[in-house]
Formats: structure tokens, C-alpha cells, sequence
């Protein structure tokens, strides 16, 4: 069960981030190589640059530039593993158990709220209707490969095997006016992001199934290359076309009020930033 949940993942971030990438904006990965760690053991670590300025709302690309990238550095040590975006202070850890969700506290530590805590159901959970594809709706599909579905309700509790994977979800953003708002859209969009991707490599199974971990590992290294020079293409003629609005030299990070106020954005009283909020753990269970 393992070894499937592994190929499966790594094939539907692979093609997701192609579908996604068009346009001059898409994931482009830098590095993709073999590392260790003391405690995990062999892993793969990853680092990719994630265009996406058109996907900001109006509020937050007023205050980036028009070419505007997130880096995200992802460590793949199997069942666990990380990432982390530093510009907006996100961290996932993801650790996959053979269960349905019911483990409270999977990462140890202190548990996590309950009010918290979302369990994602990848059957019955709506998603964004520009996400919508008929082929990826479970509550039809059906695999040729492994005779599995349609998943029908309280599947979770009826199906075996299962496999559950965890996601904790800590946010950060400490810009004077904007932290809370800012925050809620970082976990709203991460959730639907995962949503989505555990739908579509349940719906692609017959597509991964029976592949080898060398076999997937060619399959992303391929694609990557694909998805690399097609974003650095449309980078190109981007960067050849007139602007249609004024271009920005860098980031701009406003933290008094005083700024906020002649751009004309209204403040709030805010306490002082400290610690994270506490961290949201996602629960969702491919088949």
C-alpha cells in the first residue's frame, strides 16, 4: 500500500504542475535530487519556483511585482515529509498512516485544536468549479487497472485498504493590516490545492498503477523539463510584451500605518506579531 500511495503522489504533483503551467505562470522546478537526513533516512529533496500572480487577489498584487514567484523547498522522506514557502512563512508537513483519520495526533508534540482540524473528503467536499472535471469525480469513477469505485458515502469507513495523509499547515504573515486576511487565504487556497490533487491521483490510477518508483521518478523528470521550458518560453514574450500596468523593481513590504494610510488602505488596531497561530492539520484519505 505504500509503494502505490508513493507513485501515485508523486505522479499527480508531477502532471498537476504541468496542467497548471501556461501562460507565464506554473511551477518550475530548480533542484530535484537525492538527500539524507539523521533521523528519516534517503529522501528527495526538492526546490520550485511557483508563478502565480494572476491566482493573487487584487489586494496583494498591488504590493508585487508583475513577474512574481514563490519558492518553495520540499524535503520527500517517505511516509514524511515537509515544505516550506519562506516569503509567506508556510510550512506543510505530511505524514501518510494506513488508517481513515482517526489519529489525533499523528506529529506528537502538543495536538492540534479540534476546532483546528478539517478532514477533507475527497468524494463529497465541494471544490471550485474551474477544478471540475467529470473524469476526476469519484462519485462516477471507476478504475479499468484495479476494479476499485465508485466510491459511494461513508466509503471511509467501508474501504479497505486506506491510507490517510496528514497535512499540518502553519502560516505566517506579519504585515501590519493584512496578517488575518492574508493567512485565511494562504489556508483556503492550501486546502483546495489538496483537495483537488488527492482527487486526481485517485482518478488517475490507471494511468500510474503498476509503475515502478524509477518509472514515476522518469515520468516527473520528463515532465519537468517540458513544464521548465514552456514557462521559461512564455517568461520570454512576457517579458517582450508592453506592460499593462507599471512594472515593480521588487517587492514592497508596508508595515506602518502612516504608508497604509496615504495609499489609502484602512488599518485596524492590531496586536503586537508573536508566536504562529496554532497550526491547521488537514486529514484527507485517498484510496
Amino acid at each position: 500500500m505504500r509503494s502505490q500511495t508513493e507513485i501515485g503522489q508523486l505522479y499527480m504533483i508531477s502532471k498537476h504542475s504541468s496542467e497548471q503551467s501556461g501562460g507565464g505562470e506554473g511551477v518550475e522546478v530548480v533542484r530535484n535530487e537525492p538527500c539524507t537526513d539523521p533521523k528519516h533516512g534517503a529522501g528527495q529533496i526538492t526546490e520550485k519556483r511557483i508563478y502565480l500572480n494572476s491566482k493573487l487577489p487584487t489586494w496583494i498584487r498591488k504590493f508585487v511585482p508583475m513577474l512574481f514567484y514563490i519558492t518553495e523547498t520540499a524535503w520527500n522522506f517517505y511516509p514524511y515529509t515537509c515544505s516550506f514557502l519562506p516569503r509567506f512563512h508556510v510550512k506543510i508537513e505530511t505524514h501518510f498512516e494506513n488508517d481513515n483519520g482517526c489519529d489525533e495526533n499523528v506529529f506528537g508534540g502538543d495536538p492540534t485544536p479540534k476546532d483546528s482540524v478539517c478532514f477533507l473528503d475527497i468524494l463529497s467536499d465541494p471544490i471550485p468549479d474551474k477544478h471540475y472535471k467529470k473524469s476526476e469525480d469519484l462519485s462516477n469513477w471507476v478504475s479499468q487497472k484495479t476494479g476499485r469505485g465508485p466510491l459511494v458515502d461513508g466509503w471511509r469507513n467501508a474501504t479497505k485498504p486506506i491510507m490517510c495523509s496528514y497535512k499540518r499547515v502553519t502560516c505566517s504573515f506579519e504585515v501590519y493590516g493584512f496578517q488575518g486576511r492574508t493567512e485565511d487565504f494562504i489556508h483556503r487556497n492550501i486546502r483546495d490545492i489538496l483537495l483537488v490533487g488527492h482527487r486526481q491521483a485517485v482518478a488517475w490510477i490507471d494511468e500510474w498503477h503498476g509503475m515502478t518508483l524509477e518509472q514515476v521518478r522518469e515520468y516527473e523528470r520528463k515532465q519537468q523539463e517540458e513544464t521548465n521550458s514552456k514557462l521559461k518560453s512564455d517568461i520570454t514574450c512576457t517579458d517582450s510584451a508592453p506592460p499593462v500596468r507599471p512594472g515593480l523593481t521588487r517587492s514592497i513590504s508596508v508595515t506602518d500605518e502612516s504608508s497604509l494610510k496615504k495609499m489609502g488602505v484602512e488599518t485596524v488596531d492590531m496586536p503586537s506579531p508573536s508566536s504562529l497561530k496554532y497550526p491547521m492539520r488537514l486529514n484527507s484519505t485517498p484510496e
